[in-house]
């Protein structure tokens, strides 16, 4: 760059939206780095992002938690080796509270849209409460599992029961003696059939597709002798991260190659089930038909045991309609029901959709994501000037940490923010080319990887593309270490946006 591009320096103007993981890293990252300007907003009444939403009976995270913290922040205390739900969320709040966030976060608001304007080369948000905000740039943290998925079935409007979505929990809903349903597997229905079958009465768990279980004891809780130590030894604690997130590589290779360590955790899966049901026809409907790891693959300690218990069933024949009293199965079958609970998921390819999002030219993000989901190395998408992903399109939600992989992005994001606010450009937005180039690599390499190996899975777009990420922790670290220019289409500053100067938002009223 040389010096006739240099112009005064100037503070932008930033919109950051969702304060989970990713909004609270990139926040954080923003005050690190001197950055005043910048407001996150989150619909949300807390931060925490998916685990403020979901509250379900019997929710813990499948990450162990010494891995499962922000590396700026590590927390020497958690009361488990797998943290439950609520105890993270806590966690979550007490980053924000520690690092004096919150004059920042705006709760209670949701984006309703995000327009770039070509001419001011600024971009105008618009709140479900109508208050309108400038900005230079939009950074987009909404994160993966937000838009919870309702499964269209036939008369379940008329059930006179509760319904409920494990994403959207009542906490005032009773379950002790109560005729319960459990619609879906995956994760959350293996940790709410677990919960909820001591309290029920009669639990029912209707599953489409069985899933592989690692048996895991995820109730063991972490020594108190272990948290004083950590409390009184930040460097080894640190220590104990840095080796945590070292040895968390090996998910990578697992995933990315068909090694020894691959088929030792499929047989250990095919040998939890063997050894914890012994009933062979329950083992026959519990034998998913495709590998181990080729879906998010499930931990539980409780699950096999839950569904051996007099008061549970599994059913695999598939639902027909949903009653006024229950539930109707293709066969004939009646379950007359009191709860019925779904466990059925998230638009996991929404990203920061339903809210409208129109950038250079008029273009629609719908427009622009016709064929499906999909960014530059995860963070910027053609014709969105001045507009970033953290957690984005393909990001690692199966095989790398995703406080490390939010820690990366936002110092990548940094790094374009700190060329603008040095005057270097005005504007940044990815090309197509690059975009395209990267996007087949990312195609090419899921071919040989474990999700690719025969299964339907929400890892898969519409387009029939695995939106994940199918490389290693160091290619994603190198990818996002520079940015490199040659890759977006740049604009230098405009003398009359300099005149005009910027509009603090941190000023602002909020609400």
């Amino acid at each position: 760059m040389t010096p006739t591009h240099r112009q005064e320096k100037r503070e932008p103007e930033i919109v950051i939206i969702g304060a989970g993981i990713a909004g609270i890293t990139m926040a954080y990252t923003l005050q690190g780095a001197g950055y005043s300007r910048f407001r996150v907003l989150e619909k949300g009444s807390d931060v925490g992002g998916v685990w403020y939403w979901n509250r379900y009976p019997g929710l813990t995270c499948d990450v162990p938690s010494q891995l499962y913290q922000f590396g700026f922040s590590p927390k020497a205390d958690w009361s488990s080796i797998w943290a439950p739900g609520p105890e993270i969320q806590r966690y979550h709040r007490d980053v924000v509270d520690k690092f004096g966030l919150d004059e920042h976060i705006q709760l209670n608001t949701t984006v309703v849209s995000a327009d770039f304007d070509d001419a001011s080369a600024l971009w105008t948000v618009v709140t479900d409460t109508g208050e309108t905000i400038l900005a230079d740039f939009v950074i987009c943290a909404t994160g993966v599992l937000h838009n919870p998925a309702y499964p269209n079935i036939p008369g379940l409007a008329e059930f006179k029961g509760k319904v409920v979505h494990t994403a959207r929990w009542d906490e005032s809903l009773d379950v002790d003696g109560a005729r319960i349903a459990v619609i879906g597997t995956g994760s959350t229905g293996v940790q709410v059939v677990s919960a909820l079958q001591q309290p029920a009465r009669s639990l029912t768990h209707f599953v489409r597709s069985p899933q592989w279980v690692l048996w895991a004891p995820m109730h063991l809780r972490q020594p108190k002798l272990v948290s004083r130590i950590l409390e009184r030894s930040p460097g080894l604690h640190a220590w104990i991260y840095a080796m945590s997130l070292k040895a968390s590589a090996v998910l990578p290779d697992v995933i990315l190659n068909d090694t020894w360590r691959r088929r030792a955790v499929q047989k250990y899966a095919r040998l939890c089930l063997r050894r914890q049901v012994q009933d062979r026809q329950l083992r026959e409907s519990l034998t998913p038909d495709y590998e181990p790891l080729c879906k998010r693959q499930v931990v539980s300690g409780t699950y096999y045991r839950a569904l051996r218990s007099a008061n549970t069933e599994l059913v695999t024949t598939d639902i027909a309609r949903v009653t006024e009293e229950g539930i109707q199965t293709v066969d004939g079958r009646e379950f007359p029901l009191d709860i019925i609970v779904l466990a059925t998921g998230f638009r996991a390819h929404d990203y920061m959709r339903p809210m409208r999002i129109t950038g250079r030219e008029g273009r629609q993000l719908d427009e622009i994501w016709a064929d499906g989901p999909r960014a530059y190395r995860m963070t910027a998408i053609p014709g969105l000037p001045n507009l970033f992903t953290v957690l984005g399109p393909n990001s690692p939600t199966g095989s790398i940490s995703l406080q490390y992989s939010a820690e990366v992005t936002s110092r990548y994001i940094l790094s374009w923010l700190d060329k603008f606010r040095v005057g270097e450009i005005s504007t940044t937005e990815v090309t197509e080319e690059a975009t395209e180039e990267f996007n087949r690599e990312v195609n090419s390499a899921a071919k040989t990887t474990v999700w690719n190996s025969g299964c339907n899975s929400w890892y898969f777009t519409e387009s029939g593309n695995i939106d994940l990420w199918p490389f290693t922790r160091s290619k994603l670290t190198e990818m996002l270490t520079q940015p490199n220019e040659s890759h977006f289409r740049v604009t230098r500053r405009q003398e009359e946006r300099e005149a005009a100067g910027g509009i603090n938002l941190a000023s602002q009223r909020k609400g």
